[in-house]
């Protein structure tokens, strides 16, 4: 599922109305603030948030330089690009580090956030960083909480602080720090009890907990699916023990998205990550103007460029461009390519990146991540001879890889078509430095 799907489809409908318009009247911007009004209460955006928002916007688009611009439309667009970036918090919010070893941060929530495996992918993440991160189980309360961590960490390959038979959560918490002093880590990550709904019980052993080990931050972990409410816990938990930041959770299949847009406005803490998936690396820093850029539909080249970065092993490509100049790719070299990509996310997602493609746009493509398996377990059901030299692959090598790979002959046929496709497209693009749609549309991505 798209980020904020009906909300971005619903919104970009709105700005696209503008697009190109030569001559904005204040009937149009009052149209467009109609349109964006109404996605924006659909999608569970606070009803305060909202009517300043749209407010704001008005504001600034009914002014002179506006109506009397000589792209009126496109300085719309531009006034809701900047207004959605300060809503969502301007400039992106980091975690601050103590000026002495551990610092110490604490996981806030209600039960069933993802409060601990958003824990292990903090650690995770910090350890990407450099840092030498312990986590500490201080949930007493919830059966088999303390296991749940324990397997996170095993998973990570991070030590997980436990205190048999404690039941005390301060003093499992005090003990962790001293662990982490001892044994010199770099860094705490308590991982607290929620409950399904606050309490004052649970807010007494929160502030004890604050009092004693003194966090150099606290996180709050709301699940952004909860919509409205997810603003509501973030503000009770703000005014009881107050809080440095938010982590949101569920970015990824959030239909609605108002938490997102509504907790930085209602609490004044900044969205400083979101969790965008299930795996364990599923944790990003939050940018407020690349998510606005999403959302509106303008892409987010930079994230893009980051997991290519992150997921790309710089050599490999130089030798792979190199390949393809001189047409000596390769069905080897495909399948290393598909298994690079993989590991940047799903497809859907990636694509959601680009700058221009819309909700819409992104529903006709049919993702299929089944077609790019069968695509692997044809080439890995190859010998080595007939991935270098795919012209040698003759019907009854067909009839064989087939049955390797459970695919039929003509999925096979399609791959090698496709293939053999996308490098004459290559030798056109390289030979001509552009390539026309009409070279484009023989090739098939698997999607």
């Amino acid at each position: 599922m798209a980020l904020f799907e009906n909300l971005s489809s619903k919104l970009q409908e709105a700005i696209n109305k503008m697009r190109g318009k030569g001559r904005v009247t204040e009937k149009d911007v009052k149209g467009m603030m109609r349109d964006i009004k109404l996605a924006l209460l659909e999608a569970d955006v606070n009803y305060k948030v909202v009517k300043d928002f749209v407010n704001k916007i008005s504001e600034r688009a009914v002014g002179q330089e506006v109506l009397e611009s000589l792209t009126p439309g496109q300085q719309v667009i531009k006034i809701v690009h900047e207004e959605l970036i300060e809503l969502l918090g301007t400039v992106p919010s980091k975690l601050t580090f103590s000026p002495k070893s551990p610092s110490i941060y604490m996981m806030v929530g209600l039960q069933g956030s993802g409060k601990t495996t958003t824990s292990g992918k903090l650690a995770n993440l910090m350890r990407k960083q450099g840092k030498n991160p312990l986590l500490a189980a201080c949930d007493i309360y919830r059966p088999a909480a303390i296991k749940q961590l324990q397997v996170v960490g095993s998973q990570l390959d991070i030590p997980v602080f436990t205190a048999d038979n404690e039941k005390n959560a301060v003093k499992i918490a005090r003990e962790a720090v001293a662990h982490a002093k001892a044994k010199q880590y770099d860094l705490v990550i308590i991982d607290t009890a929620g409950r399904l709904h606050i309490n004052e019980e649970m807010m007494d052993e929160l502030i004890n907990i604050k009092n004693s080990v003194k966090p150099h931050e606290i996180l709050l972990v709301v699940d952004s699916m909860t919509g409205q409410d997810a603003v509501n816990v973030a503000e009770s938990f703000n005014e009881k023990i107050g809080i440095d930041g938010l982590i949101l959770t569920k970015l990824d299949g959030d239909t609605r998205g108002g938490s997102a847009l509504s907790v930085k406005a209602v609490t004044g803490k900044p969205i400083k990550f979101a969790g965008i998936g299930e795996k364990l690396s599923d944790l990003e820093p939050f940018y407020p103007d690349r998510m606005a850029s999403r959302i509106l539909g303008m892409g987010d080249v930079l994230s893009l460029i980051e997991k290519a970065q992150e997921s790309f092993d710089e050599k490999k490509a130089l030798e792979m461009e190199k390949k393809l100049r001189m047409q000596q790719f390769t069905l080897e070299d495909f399948l290393e390519q598909m298994e690079q990509l993989k590991k940047m996310g799903p497809l859907e997602q990636i694509v959601g990146m680009l700058p221009g493609l819309t909700p819409k746009g992104m529903n006709n493509l049919q993702f299929d991540e089944k077609k790019i398996v069968n695509m692997e377990a044809i080439i890995k059901s190859m010998t080595k001879q007939e991935r270098n030299t795919p012209s040698i692959i003759n019907s009854s090598r067909r009839k064989r890889i087939a049955a390797g790979s459970g695919t039929t002959i003509q999925d096979i046929n399609r791959l090698l078509r496709d293939f053999e496709n996308m490098k004459k497209l290559i030798k056109t693009l390289d030979s001509t430095g552009r390539g026309g749609k009409k070279n484009l549309g023989h090739f098939r991505l698997p999607f």
